[in-house]
């Protein structure tokens, strides 16, 4: 993004006027900004009306008194590129493209959209085929139909490639504070990256939400994440297209998918990036982190009025790793003097109803729970209906809390065991006092332990160094490429620092005089690019203990070879010194994703692969804590940690080995195709690759 779309961008974002240029739904849709509260000028485009709907209408955009700073055009594709280019040209700052029929629609669309990206220049550009931009900071309601939201001071931006998604968000019944809602459409000029990294810039975003089909600018997305976890300002992302039949649906939608679903797991680890499973949870965990004031940890004060609510505190608790800890003595004593007998004087606090409605006592014995150093507060509360009369209470209940949190110095959050018990009036007044107000004590639990967590992960993660590295994005690379048999691959390989065994490049004719100087016990495998599963061909002999062993191993493979494939020519062996048994064997690999990245794979290796698929990917480059990480998060670890008396692995070699594998790939990443390590024997002493396969791209193979 070049700094001209940059500047035009952030005047899109801060709007001082506004045009909307089109029909009667673009006259309704001023005078939506008007009544929502926009206080710049506003003007509407259309060449057949003096007006519509009691709105003046300009009839042409050279017409405008300046370039306007933000623009909404509804109008069909092809009037759209004559517009883009009417604006451009007076100088706005940017425009948001309804229309359909692009990219999303094939090569004649895709033709059309460089057509429409040329026309824009330096002017800043959303769409097309999208849905619009609220924004709530400024009352700019950028988009074609009517909204859910209001305006506040601070807030969430969420990004969605599904312009129905960004509608029915704002008409949620959550009080999600939103302060941008952009839908993405075809990313034509500005994708997620481009608006993630100029909206970090604006202080009064607390939090981004991700509704993502695939991601366009890989590299571009990872530098902004990474501002953002520097900034401590957290990414929530809702992820779509795991499934098969999802991820063609969210090509044919917007034609941005790119990368597998396991590789976005691994760029979201890298960066930080908390990936929720659903609409709710996602509004929930962005409510948790809405207010910008993030629990520095894990430790929570929990209070409840019933012995039932404290049981689902107890259990949310433990499985979302919230520690809950323990009340100490004077807390205890000084409760046990405001509250009844029955009362469980724990965490979580079960401070029954025998107190319901006394201020008094309520606010003692909130003074005396919230005299810890736990790292936030919380509480549940589930209001009865109105007509009850029974509500004042619980507001009471929710005045003290916000101003016992404020007094002890605390955030913290309020939550109903059902989502529907905590009505819109308690969670205004809870986000105005910046408490999260979180619906549904399952959810709320999920939400608030996921916040909870990212103030640790983020500082692991900076210290770690990967999320600062840019993620490789080689280009397309079609075909099968031609593979490199396992001598050559090795060869490679040993460039960049893997350990092998020992070992002689021979023939059938010489092999019993190599054999003799390389030493028994032996391995003998045939070396053919054209043999990739060498076992399943008969061409591994393994624990040769001397000559007459070679030498029938030799007939009995010629033999298996030519059964198995008769094209292939036994004219190469390699002899190599038998390993000795490893404490485990791993498999390391490289997987390319055309235009979304080179992942490194780590795993459990040797015949275990299939059976235990126990691995971890890294995008590269990556760096040697990253690599570590990695290895001790396998279910396997336990096999390089001294397990049942065993000795320990030589960590500093495997991680060292792992990394030359990681080098080779980032010096060949414009060619390789797949990489393959398997076994990698990992011991005591160090780590050796016993067989390797490379493959690379047919015009770039050596």
């Amino acid at each position: 993004m070049s700094q001209a779309i940059r500047d035009n961008l952030k005047r899109l974002l801060a709007p001082r006027h506004l045009a909307f240029v089109g029909g009667r739904s673009m006259a309704r849709a001023l005078k939506r900004c008007a009544d929502g509260g926009f206080d710049g000028q506003m003007w509407l485009v259309n060449p057949q009306h003096d007006s519509l709907d009691g709105i003046p209408c300009v009839r042409r955009v050279a017409d405008l008194p300046c370039g306007p700073d933000a623009v909404f055009i509804a109008t069909n594709r092809e009037l759209t590129l004559t517009c883009v280019a009417e604006l451009a040209a007076i100088g706005t700052g940017g425009a948001i493209c309804y229309a359909s029929g692009f990219a999303e629609t094939g090569a004649s669309g895709a033709a059309l959209q460089q057509q429409l990206l040329s026309a824009a220049g330096d002017m800043a550009l959303l769409g097309p085929n999208c849905y619009g931009l609220l924004d709530y900071l400024h009352s700019s309601a950028l988009g074609p139909v009517a909204h859910g939201g209001k305006a506040v001071e601070k807030g969430v931006a969420v990004l969605t490639q599904s312009g129905n998604f960004a509608y029915n968000l704002s008409m949620s019944d959550r009080s999600l504070p939103v302060a941008y809602m952009a839908s993405v459409g075809n990313q034509a000029q500005l994708g997620v990256a481009e608006l993630m990294d100029v909206l970090l810039d604006e202080p009064r975003v607390t939090a981004i939400g991700l509704h993502l089909e695939g991601l366009k600018n890989v590299p571009g997305f990872a530098r902004a994440a990474h501002k953002a976890l520097e900034k401590g300002i957290p990414i929530i992302a809702l992820k779509t297209g795991v499934s098969q039949i999802g991820a063609e649906l969210a090509l044919s939608h917007t034609s941005s998918l790119s990368g597998s679903d396991a590789l976005y797991d691994s760029l979201f680890a890298r960066l930080g990036v908390i990936r929720v499973s659903g609409p709710v949870s996602f509004v929930e965990t962005l409510k948790a982190a809405a207010c910008g004031n993030l629990p520095k940890g894990n430790r929570l004060i929990a209070l409840a009025c019933s012995g039932g609510d404290a049981g689902l505190i107890a259990d949310y608790a433990e499985r979302n790793a919230l520690a809950l800890p323990k009340l100490d003595e004077d807390q205890r004593g000084e409760l046990a003097r405001v509250l009844p007998s029955y009362a469980n004087l724990v965490n979580p606090l079960d401070f029954t109803t025998a107190i319901w409605g006394d201020r008094e006592a309520l606010t003692v014995m909130l003074d005396i729970a919230l005299r810890t150093d736990a790292d936030a507060a919380m509480l549940v509360l589930d209001y009865p209906a109105p007509f009850t009369g029974e509500r004042k209470e619980c507001d009471l209940l929710l005045e003290l809390f916000c101003t016992a949190l404020s007094r002890h110095g605390k955030t913290g959050f309020v939550t109903s065991a059902f989502p529907e018990l905590l009505p819109a009036h308690a969670r205004e007044q809870l986000h105005a006092h910046g408490i999260a107000a979180l619906q549904g004590v399952e959810d709320a639990f999920v939400a608030w332990g996921r916040v909870a967590d990212y103030q640790n992960n983020r500082r692991v993660l900076l210290a770690r160094g990967e999320s600062i590295l840019e993620p490789l994005c080689p280009q397309i690379l079609k075909g099968q490429g031609l593979a490199l048999d396992e001598w050559a691959s090795k060869q490679a390989l040993r460039a960049f620092g893997l350990s092998t065994p020992a070992a002689v490049l021979s023939t059938p004719g010489r092999a019993i005089a190599d054999a003799k100087l390389l030493g028994y016990p032996l391995v003998l495998k045939a070396v053919s690019a054209d043999l990739p599963h060498k076992t399943e061909a008969g061409a591994v002999a393994l624990n040769l203990q001397d000559g007459f062993a070679l030498t029938a191993a030799l007939d009995h493979m010629r033999r298996q070879i030519a059964a198995y494939a008769p094209g292939v020519v036994f004219d190469q062996l390699l002899l190599e010194a038998m390993a000795t048994p490893p404490l485990a064997e791993l498999i390391v690999g490289i997987k390319r994703e055309n235009d979304f990245g080179l992942a490194l794979v780590i795993g459990a290796g040797g015949i275990l692969v299939e059976l235990l698929k126990d691995s971890r990917s890294l995008l590269l480059p990556t760096t040697d804590d990253a690599i570590r990480h990695a290895l001790l998060s396998l279910r396997s670890a336990p096999l390089l940690q001294g397990f049942r008396g065993r000795e320990v692995a030589d960590m500093n070699a495997l991680v060292a080995a792992i990394r030359a594998v990681a080098d080779y790939a980032c010096a060949n990443a414009g060619q390789l195709l797949e990489l393959d390590v398997n076994p990698l024997l990992v011991s005591a002493q160090g780590a050796t690759a016993v067989d390797a396969l490379i493959r690379l791209g047919e015009n770039h193979a050596r």
